[in-house]
């Protein structure tokens, strides 16, 4: 089977870790964790890509010496370089180096000094008072060690992008069992997946096991029973697969697709009737009055079919059972895509291969939103070479049949709350996207009030990524949403849901809360390549999640009335 893209990104980020505890050069470190940011941001698998015979070396910071070493590992499973740095440097030096205090030098220190090559082995000399004996670890740096390492390990969860590699690939080696299908909150598209929960259809549940304690990914088996087999992959997701029979397929998938708080809501339901509902089925003492599609259960309980997305005991079931849900927007509803960047900034294609990229998804548009000039390392654009762009723009408009770029930056929000353009300049374009890359620990107060200045300049017609979350990596900064969405709706200003997979912000409570006070959004893939594009639908998993509607985001609609929407 493939190795997923997040087994090589971890590859080369452990490969970074102890390269730098070695003392290597700091480009090479780089280098390493900036392609395994790369590979895992990936839409489609590195072998899908090879097998199209696309050339690695053409993706973002992937030089030819990069995209050897990552076809070597797709057709190997396993990275040379790291090998041989394990070898070298044995144990968990990586896991000890994320450690709050200390780093690859510090871990350095402790594995020449003290032979600490493992977490036990440091918990050891933390209980024995050796540590005290190297030089610049103090009782502070103690102290942070102590309590990081006596703190209980967290549940893991999974960017839904990750999940949902790992989920398909899956799901295609156990079809040939049966009907299969992935269950619980990567269902639900929640943005993070704990597990992955699988149904198959199958009369033989010992044989659907038996497949799936056979595939290559597996690397340890947990649990193998007649009905139910529990596995963890490689990447350390942990796979329950059950066998259930066709009479029971619908409300098996119910029950295991949740949440437990929508389950609940409905088992109420059956209750008040008389019934017991379960994963078995719908019973009527012991009758099965329902249980092999999700519509037939849900139609004997009275309730229209509720969409997996809304499965969260958020008001969804009164609604199904007065027929007022909503008509969630859908792929197919989107024209366009209002957040892209080119090669005139940190983008990787010219302008005119993004909007190929982007009529080939079938768009009416796109916004050309480069960075603005503050984004030093993004080569952003001043106001001279945004006029520049502007003129291209022009030109390449001249060359396209029923398809329109858009005049747009992605200005950045200075500290004050001031766009880091002047007004001349933004006024001339047809969308201005606001957005905070910088001083991410400013006060809640303060932060919020910056974030409502730049959405009052009437030029700001969308504020990208309103809360800078990046998934696992970066907690959003401190800001007063519920601020900000009033003074959206006030100002007639939009926001953004960022379909980057390591953003998808906002999330989908604020979606929901912006909605009700009837705040309009742009879903946006903020692509900054060709295949990024394809992003499009974790986007729209986050808006369905938050209950919108084709009415509720702007670029669902034409062009010419999404300009006048623009112009606030």
């Amino acid at each position: 089977m493939p190795v997923q893209n997040a087994e090589i990104a971890a590859m080369f980020d452990q490969a970074a870790e102890l390269l730098e505890i070695e003392g290597e050069n700091q480009f090479r470190i780089r280098a390493y964790r900036r392609a395994a940011r790369v590979i895992e941001g990936l839409p489609q698998s590195v072998k899908s890509l090879l097998a199209a015979g696309r050339d690695l070396s053409e993706l973002p910071g992937i030089g030819k010496d990069l995209a050897g070493k990552i076809a070597d590992i797709v057709e190997t499973g396993h990275f040379k370089l790291l090998d041989a740095l394990k070898k070298k440097l044995p144990g968990e030096l990586g896991e000890i180096a994320a450690l709050p205090g200390l780093g690859p030098k510090r871990v350095k220190l402790l594995h020449d000094k003290l032979k600490v090559s493992t977490l036990d082995g440091l918990r050891r000399v933390i209980k024995t008072g050796k540590l005290h004996g190297i030089r610049g670890f103090g009782p502070i740096i103690e102290k942070k060690l102590s309590a990081a390492l006596e703190k209980p390990v967290a549940e893991r969860r999974f960017k839904l992008s990750v999940a949902e590699a790992e989920a398909e690939a899956l799901v295609g080696f156990l079809r040939a069992a049966g009907r299969a299908v992935v269950a619980g909150s990567y269902r639900r598209r929640r943005d993070t997946v704990g597990d992955l929960d699988v149904l198959v259809t199958a009369a033989d549940g010992a044989a659907v096991g038996n497949r799936l304690v056979a595939y290559e990914n597996v690397a340890n088996v947990l649990a193998h029973g007649p009905t139910r087999t529990t596995v963890a992959l490689r990447s350390g997701i942990q796979v329950d697969v059950r066998a259930v029979p066709e009479e029971c397929y619908g409300a098996a998938l119910l029950y295991f697709t949740g949440s437990k708080a929508h389950n609940i809501a409905l088992r109420a339901i059956a209750v008040h009737r008389g019934w017991k509902l379960n994963e078995y089925g719908l019973f009527s003492g012991r009758r099965r009055i329902a249980g092999a599609t999700e519509e037939e259960v849900y139609k004997k309980l009275g309730l229209d079919f509720i969409a997996p997305e809304l499965r969260e005991d958020r008001g969804e079931v009164a609604l199904a059972k007065e027929h007022k849900l909503p008509l969630l927007v859908t792929r197919a509803d989107i024209r366009g895509d209002l957040h892209v960047h080119s090669d005139w900034t940190d983008g990787t294609a010219p302008i005119e291969a993004m909007a190929k990229a982007a009529q080939a998804q079938g768009y009416q548009y796109m916004a050309l939103t480069d960075h603005s000039r503050r984004i030093a390392m993004a080569h952003g654009l001043d106001a001279a070479r945004l006029s520049r762009q502007a003129r291209e723009i022009d030109r390449l408009n001249e060359k396209f049949d029923g398809f329109t770029i858009l005049k747009g930056i992605e200005v950045d929000i200075l500290k004050d709350g001031t766009l880091d353009l002047p007004d001349a300049s933004l006024a001339k374009l047809d969308i201005v996207v606001a957005s905070i890359h910088s001083f991410f620990d400013l006060a809640r107060d303060v932060q919020t009030d910056r974030m409502i200045r730049a959405m009052s300049n009437p030029h700001v017609s969308i504020v990208g990524h309103p809360t800078g979350r990046l998934i696992g990596e970066r907690e959003p900064y401190d800001i007063d949403m519920e601020r900000v969405i009033s003074a959206a709706r006030s100002v007639g200003c939009h926001l953004e849901i960022n379909a980057q997979p390591e953003r998808l912000d906002l999330n989908d409570m604020h979606v929901h809360a912006a909605k009700q006070s009837g705040v309009k959004f742009a879903i946006s893939t903020d692509a900054h390549s060709v295949d990024a594009f394809a992003y499009m639908r974790f986007g729209i998993d986050q808006a369905r999640r938050g209950w919108l509607t084709a009415e509720d985001v702007i670029n669902t609609r034409p062009l010419a009335e999404l300009r006048r929407i623009l112009r606030r």
